[in-house]
């Protein structure tokens, strides 16, 4: 399984994280979903680097010539509602894609525990296909395994990316367990901390409510 962090170095990606996870910025719910958006655009960008092309001849009005293009259009998955913003920035640039969504949230218990509960699932058959799976966190990684095993109700992708901006070393460990060896986990940043209520530390809050609005 490889990681990649997109984070580590220095390039503009770095000034989307720090205004996601800056509380001044955050108000701006506007820019917080673009921010998201243009994150995902930049893993769309890095991940079409990792593809299969073929050659294909484009004619021009004054004659043509070869380019080589995406071979396989990937299928788009996220969790609803919070990865919407990511998911759109994918979008954007793997504009052929099929899409798949799941609505994955915590279920919490007076002791404080909880489980991950489905409610929703739409997706095109994904045997053999190419997934590309984001939600903004990786706290606990519990909902994107969760999430992943309800996708296989619908075929065995051959290739899984996972897309997420800030992750935790826990989370981190803890998908490696259950997902494919062949998984590649794109992150934004990887923070260390992770609270006993499963809440990254510093991460940013509450992506969901930061983008569309608190919920009861």
């Amino acid at each position: 399984m490889e990681i990649i962090n997109l984070g580590a170095g220095n390039s503009i990606f770095n000034q989307f994280i720090a205004e996601i996870r800056d509380e001044k910025v955050q108000k701006d719910s506007m820019r917080f979903r673009r921010n998201c958006e243009r994150m995902g655009e930049i893993f769309a960008y890095e991940i079409s680097k990792k593809m299969e092309y073929e050659n294909r001849e484009i004619t021009t009005p004054l004659g043509s010539t070869i380019v080589p293009l995406i071979k396989e259009e990937p299928v788009l998955s996220t969790i609803l509602r919070a990865g919407l913003p990511v998911h759109q920035g994918l979008l954007n640039y793997f504009d052929k894609a099929d899409n798949a969504f799941v609505s994955a949230y915590r279920k919490h218990h007076k002791d404080g525990s909880f489980d991950i509960e489905l409610e929703y699932l739409a997706s095109p058959d994904l045997t053999d296909r190419i997934v590309i799976l984001s939600d903004p966190m990786l706290a606990s990684g519990a909902s994107m395994v969760v999430t992943y095993r309800a996708l296989l109700q619908k075929g065995m992708p051959k290739k899984l990316h996972v897309v997420v901006l800030i992750a935790s070393t826990l989370g981190l460990d803890y998908v490696k367990r259950f997902l494919p060896e062949n998984t590649t986990i794109w992150v934004g940043a990887i923070d260390e901390e992770l609270t006993a209520q499963s809440y990254i530390v510093p991460g940013l809050g509450d992506a969901g409510d930061l983008a569309f609005g608190s919920k009861e």
